[in-house]
């Protein structure tokens, strides 16, 4: 299955206020694997930079002036994008921001029923713990050492980690797909590629001895009113 994982980041926190979104970060994972493929924009807000918000991210309006706006990429986002769940760490804000860009470049919007949230995630799995990005990383042991300030790119990669976790970590599936076109064992058992196959053995006698069921025997005569003398 083909999921996106992304982020954004914005001049603030409403976009019905007049807050823009001045980047955007996606990774592709397929079967809960990072394929490779990313999607990364920066825009031009056409509005200042409050001071706050440039002191989470870092990005300047005199950085963003010379970007495209959301306008110009909207095809290329939602090419990507395509019909594929999207995950997003409290996701309705994320959602928010893109659908608000989405209604001011004229698109229709995304559908909520695509979204997951994995801050809901997190606080199923871990009631009463904190379940900022940055906690959770360091609950699933992810490195954020490189995370100085917020990044789309940069915090929607923790976030495939930390996705890819939360749903079962690296032994989702555990390989047997890759290993579907290894070459059956005499046994019909698929081994992977290098693994030695074992002897074949044939199957050993199981049926029991007259002795055995003798003593069977003898012990269903001591019990008292079994079960499958009572009536339906």
């Amino acid at each position: 299955m083909r999921e996106i994982i992304f982020d954004t980041e914005t001049t603030g926190l409403d976009p019905k206020t007049g807050d823009r979104l001045v980047e955007i970060g996606c990774i592709e994972l397929v079967g809960r694997r990072e394929t490779g493929r990313t999607f990364h924009a920066y825009f031009n807000p056409d509005r200042d930079m409050p001071a706050a918000a440039e002191a989470v991210h870092g990005l300047s309006i005199q950085f963003l002036s010379d970007k495209p706006r959301f306008a110009e990429r909207v095809g290329e986002l939602l090419e990507f994008l395509g019909d594929a769940p999207l995950i997003a760490h409290n996701a309705a804000f994320d959602f928010g921001f893109v659908n608000a860009e989405l209604a001011l470049a004229g698109r229709p919007a995304l559908d909520m029923a695509r979204m997951c949230c994995t801050v809901q995630m997190a606080r199923k799995l871990h009631p009463g713990a904190k379940h900022s990005l940055d906690a959770l990383c360091t609950r699933y042991g992810i490195d954020r050492s490189h995370r100085v300030k917020h990044g789309a790119l940069l915090d929607a990669e923790l976030l495939a980690h930390l996705y890819i976790e939360m749903t079962g970590g690296r032994q989702i599936g555990l390989g047997l797909a890759a290993n579907a076109g290894a070459a059956p064992s005499a046994s019909g058992t698929a081994f992977a590629a290098g693994t030695p196959p074992r002897a074949f053995r044939e199957p050993r006698p199981h049926a029991a001895t007259p002795a055995e069921l003798a003593r069977h025997s003898e012990f269903v005569a001591t019990l008292k009113q079994p079960l499958w003398h009572d009536s339906p």
